[in-house]
């Protein structure tokens, strides 16, 4: 399966890319960066090894450290996998009923 990130998970990413490099440095950004992509590859391979949401259909929780979570929905007659967006769960849970909605 594809997997492809929607605009919002993009501009997550790009800003929490940042965020990592400016206030953690550069092992720490690429440490984040292998983990996205161990479990990028992990959905892809198996899209529904991660639990899946039990308010909204065919959504799953991916997640990538404590702090980051990612949420994605398989899109089986295009055999496509979008994330949806890249969540910080130390922020407000309502924030992520926003982003999803």
């Amino acid at each position: 399966m594809k997997v492809f990130l929607s605009e919002l998970a993009e501009k997550k990413l790009l800003n929490l890319s940042e965020y990592l490099l400016e206030n953690w440095g550069l092992k720490t950004r690429n440490d984040f960066i292998s983990k996205l992509t161990e479990k990028i590859q992990q959905i892809t391979n198996q899209p529904e090894s991660c639990p899946k949401s039990s308010e909204i259909e065919n959504l799953y929780k991916c997640v990538v450290t404590k702090q980051t979570t990612f949420y994605y929905r398989i899109k089986l007659e295009e055999q496509e996998i979008e994330i949806i967006t890249i969540f910080d769960t130390r922020q407000n849970p309502n924030k992520l009923k926003r982003d999803i909605d």
